[in-house]
């Protein structure tokens, strides 16, 4: 008898609701004035789903919690529109609800998600070419959907603040999250609040993820860090050069890599990149002893591609550096006297090869006015 009085005063509450929905939208700009139909609404949903105790069980065996706090959902992004419920629960119009077709939690997770489209498409059709969509399409249930992310009902800024994005991918990806906070970026982010070190989205995009395992993002990843690593104003902060994609290009591996990039970029190359040197989510600063560049490391480093390199292999690298009077003098002295020698010797023999010519023109005009 009570489970029937229940029902009829659900049934009756979702009436009186949708009667309300029909009328005209009213403002709730200041007290005393009518709430808005969603708020109406979205009452009458909570009437059940405010239990904390409600559930339901799945064929899986699973139990399937139904409880929504309704404090964080009216902070998320979609509360503070004044969203309702069956904006996102399109299938719930009365009570009983339809029967739900999800085998477990995890197909409920994947039916619901597709609803994100209805008013984020844009994000919703990068993240169909996503290494997450395509790893779901290949059997992966596990792979990460909107909701993993964004969660269901309590949607926030995803970058208030900028350090809830590497907490967001931890969720997954918590052994590369582990690497990422004590290196030199996500140190700077995590403990610092720094706003000019990249975040896991930076890099790797942020609905429209690709494989970092390809050879094609290997090929690009050079471009990815120049991002940062040329701007002048965000590196003049910490002392650090811009010239590191100038002097990478212009060296036998960027200049290899590039071309590379440019004509065949799903081609493989065991030409390095930045990470090869620098370490991927673990990069530490130049001057840390564990830096895979610091000078009592970096003979290891390129022994990664050159096993018979000798201690006096790295020598020849000059940190991304030009060659100036106050770093590395010899090279700079060198190629100065080339600049000026090469231009000199070329430009003299040119001058001698054209004056002997006009010599050689002018006897033979000389010679023929004689006649």
């Amino acid at each position: 008898m009570r489970l029937r009085r229940f029902t009829f005063l659900i049934a009756t509450l979702f009436v009186a609701a949708l009667a309300i929905l029909r009328a005209p939208t009213a403002r709730a700009d200041g007290p005393g004035t009518a709430p808005q139909p969603a708020q109406v609404e979205n009452k009458v949903c909570l009437t059940c789903h405010a239990n904390r105790e409600l559930s339901m069980k799945l064929p899986s065996g699973e139990t399937l919690g139904l409880y929504t706090d309704e404090a964080q959902f009216n902070a998320s992004v979609h509360g503070k529109q004044g969203q309702r419920c069956t904006a996102c629960h399109t299938n719930i119009s009365g009570y009983p609800h339809p029967a739900t077709t999800a085998r477990d939690a995890r197909d409920f997770s994947l039916q619901m998600y597709t609803i994100c489209k209805q008013c984020h498409d844009k994000e919703y059709q990068q993240q169909l070419d996503s290494i997450h969509a395509k790893d779901i399409a290949a059997g992966n249930r596990n792979a990460a959907v909107c909701t993993d992310c964004h969660t269901a009902h309590a949607a926030t800024p995803p970058d208030n603040p900028r350090s809830k994005i590497p907490q967001t991918c931890r969720k997954c990806h918590s052994a590369i999250f582990d690497q990422y906070k004590s290196s030199v970026h996500g140190a700077a982010l995590l403990d610092q609040s720094n706003p000019d070190v990249p975040t896991c989205i930076d890099c790797h995009g942020v609905h429209n993820i690709s494989d970092p395992t390809t050879n094609a993002f290997r090929l690009k990843s050079p471009e990815i860090c120049s991002k940062c690593h040329t701007d002048k104003v965000r590196m003049k902060k910490y002392n650090i050069s811009t010239n590191v994609l100038n002097t990478y290009v212009a060296d036998f591996h960027g200049s290899t890599v590039e071309l590379f990039e440019k004509q065949s970029p799903n081609a493989p190359t065991n030409k390095p990149v930045c990470y090869d040197c620098h370490g991927i989510h673990d990069i530490r600063s130049v001057k840390d002893p564990k830096s895979m560049v610091v000078k009592e490391n970096l003979l290891k480093t390129c022994q990664q591609c050159h096993p018979d390199a000798t201690a006096d292999f790295p020598g020849s690298w000059m940190s991304h550096y030009d060659a100036s009077p106050t770093k590395y003098p010899a090279v700079y002295y060198v190629n100065l006297f080339y600049t000026i020698f090469i231009p000199v010797v070329i430009g003299g023999m040119l001058g001698f090869v054209l004056l002997d010519a006009t010599r050689r023109v002018l006897n033979r005009l000389q010679k023929s006015g004689s006649h």
